[in-house]
């Protein structure tokens, strides 16, 4: 399968096939193979919004296999600030690498830069909109502690409506047989738009408020903070912040054998003494952005085959 060159923007643009070819590759490299084979191989890593768990795993990612980088962790550094339209940087930087992986406030920005080079551009998120490598490696994990990916009822729980990972997340899992229990607030129910795709996928889902309709149904509880900068009006945040929170008394009234997922950072949704449990996977889950985002790079860059 021939992924060089390949944008990785949106889930919407993958086959299950291609999904699993990505994963197989992760898990080569975890084990050991494919040993400097982005030796020569230089990411532009730009982030115009606050990372640290992506960005950083990409820069790992791409050094641990030989490779270099060079990036953007600071907006007010670059020419942005001088007024330089995103598709001006994107076709200037184009010039000094192999790839781009590029994190921005506004949604379709990823694509709206692939449109503009011919370099691989991965969408490292998107304002509310995708985060196609944190979906990529949350499959990865599910896969690593169940066996298979079919089969598993999944809870999502916190922020629907603005957390680009359950987007980006449910979509890749309407290409498996799961059922899917969304647990928010009203005011932040999952976007229609995502629901009537599951819909036409043919993949059940329960819609609930209370995590206790259906906490012992889930294999799976992958949890979410409300995201505050994505509001507009403060007052609508303060009615939703603080919904939910998984504390070993909330913890003790799910599935024993529940798995608590999260894309982090966390606010105050888990409580740290969730993270002695056998249940948290949260920060296994963080750590396997590295093969995962190490088997990205060098399929893009036809390091990897």
């Amino acid at each position: 399968m021939n992924f060089k060159g390949k944008d990785i923007i949106s889930l919407r643009d993958f086959k299950k096939e291609e999904i699993e070819y990505i994963l197989q590759k992760a898990s080569e490299v975890k084990e050991g193979r494919h040993s400097n084979s982005l030796k020569g191989k230089v990411l532009a890593s730009l982030f115009f919004e606050p990372s640290t768990r992506t960005r950083l795993s990409f820069e790992a990612a791409m050094t641990l296999l030989g490779g270099n980088f060079f990036g953007i962790a600071d907006p007010q550094s670059s020419s942005t600030q001088k007024g330089e339209t995103l598709k001006d940087t994107i076709k200037t930087i184009s010039g000094y690498c192999d790839v781009i992986a590029i994190r921005h406030p506004f949604e379709g920005a990823a694509r709206a830069s692939a449109d503009v080079t011919e370099i691989p551009i991965i969408n490292a998120g998107d304002g509310s909109n995708q985060h196609p490598t944190q979906t990529l490696l949350d499959l990865y994990t599910i896969k690593e502690q169940f066996g298979s990916l079919d089969g598993l009822n999944i809870g999502l729980l916190g922020d629907l409506k603005y957390g680009r990972t359950v987007h980006s997340l449910s979509m890749a899992l309407s290409f498996y047989n799961v059922k899917l229990f969304m647990i928010s607030p009203e005011l932040l129910k999952m976007p229609i738009h995502y629901a009537q795709y599951l819909e036409n996928k043919g993949i059940k889902y329960t819609e609930t408020q209370n995590i206790f309709d259906v906490g012992q149904d889930l294999d799976i509880l992958y949890v979410t903070r409300i995201q505050r900068e994505r509001f507009g009006d403060l007052q609508e945040y303060e009615k939703v912040a603080g919904s939910y929170k998984i504390n070993l008394e909330v913890l003790d009234k799910l599935n024993k054998k529940i798995k608590i997922m999260h894309p982090l950072p966390r606010v105050d949704e888990i409580d740290d003494s969730v993270d002695k449990t056998d249940n948290a996977i949260y920060f296994e889950q963080a750590h396997n952005g590295i093969p995962v985002r190490q088997a990205i790079l060098g399929l893009v860059t036809g390091a990897i085959q």
